[in-house]
């Protein structure tokens, strides 16, 4: 761990616009810095460098940070490695926290292990390079067009036929026999002998996101093995269900582009890569998991799967799409021509024929999955119903509330049928698949505020996932935004406003917790609700406004830091708030415009209570009407008094 004293010295020092023009030419605009966007293709510079601020920000894809967020944004580095990057360019010694000494012992033997790999793929290397391997190993590999720079970028090898020869190199080099077993290598017999794990075999090293080998898979040639491949079984370096055969070589080209292409087979990766489509990974031999796809997530929400055309690389479709849309993602399918895999159809085409058929025959996932089925469901009226429950059922996957409601309105207008059904599927498949105690906390919270009026405050569990996600955002995104940008402004009210404190002067900052923080109020995104929370714990340590700013954006909570740069930049300064300055100070801007933001959130948090009690009555008993119908009353006055304070409605 490196000391905090070190990671403040590292932050002080780093000059962004120093650590940014290593990767970008950085043009002088004025104050700040613009050049095209490294994250995304453009023509026109939306990237803006602020020295000042010590932030960057893309006005065209959204990406933003500070000098560490940049490093591990470009670089894919994790924050640790980040601020050791940062440290070596300014020479700053960094001295690691005293470990423990378990804490040592579990560090060397996982770099043990390591290097016991790394030997064996120079191991596997050197083999192919003669006698059997490459009488063998090698012919293969030409066999399938696979040119010998590729055999050396992906380090491709030879497992020879001796029941011991990698066991006996290693032994020579100095390596226990521990650590061979350990690392998937060797196995031991009942009589404790050791012998190979992988023997008469192809070798393809899978390489960690950050490019250290940390297992393989290795591909026999003789047709009567019934055993095709062998993979290393889970180790102490190696998880199967979080690892990707080539993500270490596609990472950069994964984000460049904001897509990845999911293929099935070893020599599919390499050989895609090895035509210039280089953003390519398949899933290390296993079922696609959950930990693969949030893998991918970092790099990309958009995912192209390219499986085979047969029954098996069907049904994985299928369940990956269903993986693919949990987390968030959009998935896309593509099948190659009768016959064809990656592999086979890259030897047969060029580079711009396999990316136009990839641009002109992918489809979105659950189009594809609705015609597959409705295929497989013919005119059968029963199958046709439990089908169209099942694409429900997938579409209720997808969290963010706006791309549910799209596909809900597609899939609607796909079986010519009401929107309003397929919504209340989604809405009861959601229902069933929330946690237990989520579902247990139903209904609608009562208070009182300060002047005895009833007031209504929605349970997280009250408010349909849908309107949170749709309504809601923009309101909490102008209250954190004023957080951000005005937290330790003071709000000087006159005698004669309701918010005059005669005890003196709140903050904005301050203002709008007490205005949440008393009703229990939480922002519905997780980001935004992260970020206020990490803010008000820097705050009430009596940080400075740029201080707490800063620390947000160096943290090692990335999706704080994103928040917080984003909201701390704007693109133009003649925004509104600039725009009233012309005319009146920013103390009395923010008396107007931060209380008339606070009624707005609150009138929207309203109307999402209004639309859920209006779906319970839909489904209520006759003994539920009365009670659902009074609460519906209240929250009407409550927001005919907010819109009345808004100027919406005469008194």
């Amino acid at each position: 761990m490196i000391p905090k004293e070190t990671v403040d010295q590292i932050l002080d020092t780093a000059r962004i616009e120093e650590v940014i023009g290593d990767f970008v030419t950085l043009k002088r605009r004025g104050s700040s810095f613009v050049a095209c966007c490294p994250f995304h293709n453009e023509k026109t510079p939306s990237f803006h460098v602020t020295p000042s601020k010590g932030i960057y920000k893309c006005f065209g894809c959204g990406k933003a940070g500070s000098a560490v967020g940049f490093v591990m944004e470009y670089e894919h580095m994790t924050y640790p490695e980040a601020l050791r990057y940062l440290a070596r360019k300014y020479n700053i010694d960094v001295q690691e926290e005293e470990e423990s000494a378990e804490q040592i012992a579990a560090r060397q033997r996982s770099e043990s292990l390591m290097a016991v790999s790394e030997f064996a793929r120079q191991f596997f290397c050197d083999q192919l390079r003669s006698g059997e391997g490459r009488a063998v190993g090698y012919q293969y590999y030409r066999s399938r067009s696979i040119e010998d720079a590729t055999i050396e970028k992906w380090s491709l090898g030879w497992a020879p036929s001796g029941k011991a020869t990698l066991v006996e190199a290693a032994r020579a080099a100095g390596y226990k026999d521990e650590y061979l077993v350990a690392a998937g290598l060797a196995i031991q017999q009942e009589d404790g002998t050791l012998i190979d794990k992988f023997r008469e075999r192809v070798m393809f090293p899978i390489h960690s996101v950050s490019g250290r080998v940390i297992a393989y898979s290795g591909r026999t040639l003789r047709s009567d093995n019934p055993a095709k491949y062998v993979n290393s079984p889970e180790t102490e370096i190696y998880i199967k269900s979080r690892n990707l055969l080539g993500i270490y070589f596609a990472k950069s080209e994964i984000a460049r582009q904001d897509r990845c292409i999911l293929v099935e087979g070893n020599v599919d990766v390499v050989m895609m890569h090895q035509m210039g489509i280089t953003n390519v990974v398949a899933s290390c031999g296993t079922s696609l998991t959950e930990e693969q796809v949030r893998l991918i997530k970092r790099f990309t929400e958009n995912v192209t799967i390219m499986y085979d055309g047969d029954k098996a690389g069907l049904h994985a479709a299928l369940r990956a799409i269903g993986l693919i849309l949990k987390e968030g993602m959009a998935p896309r399918v593509v099948f190659l021509p009768d016959g064809d895999d990656p592999d086979s159809y890259s030897r047969k085409h060029t580079l711009e024929e396999i990316q136009e058929f990839i641009r002109t025959h992918e489809q979105d996932g659950i189009a594809f999955k609705t015609d597959l089925l409705l295929s497989e469901a013919g005119d059968d009226p029963l199958k046709k119903a439990n089908l169209i429950n099942e694409i429900a059922d997938t579409v209720a996957d997808i969290p963010d509330a706006i791309r549910r409601q799209v596909y809900i309105d597609t899939v609607a207008r796909r079986f010519g049928i009401e929107a309003d059904i397929i919504q209340d599927r989604v809405r009861k498949t959601r229902e069933a698949n929330r946690p237990k105690e989520i579902r247990s906390a139903s209904g609608l919270g009562m208070t009182n505020n300060e002047s005895g009026e009833a007031s209504v405050i929605p349970n997280e569990a009250s408010v349909s996932p849908y309107w949170q996600g749709s309504i809601l955002e923009p309101s909490e995104r102008e209250l954190l935004g004023f957080i951000l940008r005005f937290g330790c402004s003071p709000l000087q009210f006159e005698s004669d406003s309701e918010f005059y404190d005669a005890d003196g002067t709140q903050t904005v900052a301050e203002f709008i917790d007490a205005a949440l923080s008393g009703d229990d109020i939480h922002f519905a995104n997780p980001a935004y609700e992260a970020t206020y929370q990490a803010y008000f714990q820097l705050y009430d340590q009596g940080m400075a406004q740029d201080g707490i700013v800063l620390a947000l954006m160096n943290g090692e909570d990335r999706a704080v830091a994103s928040v917080a740069a984003d909201l701390c930049t704007e693109k133009y300064e003649l925004t509104v708030h600039n725009f009233s300055d012309a005319l009146t100070t920013t103390d009395s801007w923010l008396v107007n415009f931060v209380p008339r933001a606070i009624l707005v959130y609150h009138d929207k948090r309203i109307t999402v209570q209004q639309k859920e009690l209006s779906r319970k009555l839909q489904q209520a008993s006759p003994d539920q009407v009365l009670d659902l119908m009074n609460q519906l009353g209240r929250l009407n006055e409550i927001k005919k008094t907010l819109n009345i304070k808004l100027g919406r409605l005469k008194k």
